[in-house]
């Protein structure tokens, strides 16, 4: 008998043994990880992003649609305080009954410390007093462009967001591991594991579709194996030290970075210094991020005969999703093989 002819009162009885649980409530701190979660959830459930691509992940002040979703939520996946200081505070605050995986901490996961010497030293005290400015500079624009400022839904939003401006309390840890594709793999079955752990109903769909993309990724990292052996002995510099993990992944190495920290406007000194490095050891590519400027690229370009390029360690540019995280990286794989 066909599933749409069965008398009602059978029908009724059959939809509700296939009931589904409710889904759990999911907020993810950046794109890259977002989109892994996705991955993972996809054919179940949709996460929320709480930094939108674009945003600097290192001092945020949530908006009030993003303080909602991170209220509401039930798991908070999150790379860590390495990466976003005042984030730590603002689950406390907002969230503070979700279970909350700190991805960077997460068994298995590969982790590397700053990186320091051939120009990748600890940032200096100018650096810091610009990092300050550029940061209020950046704060003030957010606000203009979106006209919320002060405008959270209640006191403990408020209180979250004057928290992401308290500093950029960094650790030893380098947080850019999401650029290391083994890392990602290790973290998918994390993330399986934690879904399942909140909605067992789910559990067969969430760790199907982390071996999907774990082996998706195999695939992804022979790809940029491929886009890269041709340019791996090339030269070249960065805007600031984030590239570490896919380079490490990838056998490929920066020769320096230009700002030595994304939370940090490189002073004078240090441009002179970048500068004089191009010009005496071949460099041949400079590689800047969309949120930089422009201008610091050309006056460390100026005179030599390097190319540039613009990497983008976040995805801002594409849209937030499952295929964001393939996408990024093999974004990052033909900027590099193009430029150098």
């Amino acid at each position: 008998m066909s599933r749409n002819l069965l008398p009602l009162g059978l029908a009724a009885l059959a939809t509700a043994g296939t009931a589904h649980a409710e889904v759990p409530a999911v907020a993810v701190d950046i794109a890259p990880v977002h989109s892994l979660v996705a991955r993972v959830m996809e054919g179940v459930g949709e996460p929320d992003l709480i930094v939108p691509p674009g945003a600097s992940p290192h001092g945020y002040s949530l908006r009030p649609s993003e303080a909602k979703a991170l209220q509401g939520a039930g798991i908070v996946f999150w790379i860590g305080p390495d990466l976003t200081p005042w984030l730590a505070e603002t689950i406390m605050t907002l969230a503070p009954d979700a279970d909350a995986l700190e991805l960077l901490a997460a068994p298995g996961t590969t982790e590397l410390e700053l990186r320091e010497g051939a120009l990748f030293e600890a940032h200096d005290h100018d650096d810091e007093e610009h990092a300050g400015d550029e940061d209020h500079e950046d704060d003030e624009h957010a606000q203009e462009e979106t006209g919320e400022a002060g405008t959270h839904d209640d006191h403990d939003a408020e209180a979250a967001a004057d928290g992401a401006h308290d500093g950029h309390d960094h650790g030893t840890l380098d947080a850019h591991a999401w650029l290391d594709p083994g890392n990602a793999q290790v973290w998918l079955d994390a993330i399986a594991a934690k879904l399942s752990s909140a909605d067992p109903e789910n559990a067969g769909a969430y760790f199907a579709n982390a071996a999907e993309s774990k082996a998706e990724m195999d695939t992804l990292v022979a790809e940029i194996d491929g886009i890269l052996d041709p340019v791996r002995d090339g030269s070249f510099i960065v805007f600031h030290d984030a590239y570490q993990y896919f380079e490490a992944a990838f056998d490929i190495s920066a020769s320096g970075a230009i700002s030595l920290s994304d939370a940090a406007k490189p002073s004078p000194a240090r441009v002179a210094e970048i500068h004089e490095r191009v010009s005496d050891a071949n460099v041949t590519c400079v590689l800047t991020e969309p949120q930089f400027n422009p201008n610091l690229v050309e006056t460390v370009l100026g005179g030599t005969e390097a190319q540039s390029g613009v990497l983008d360690p976040l995805g801002s540019d594409l849209a937030p999703g499952t295929d964001l995280y393939p996408r990024l990286l093999r974004n990052l794989a033909q900027t590099l093989a193009e430029c150098l």
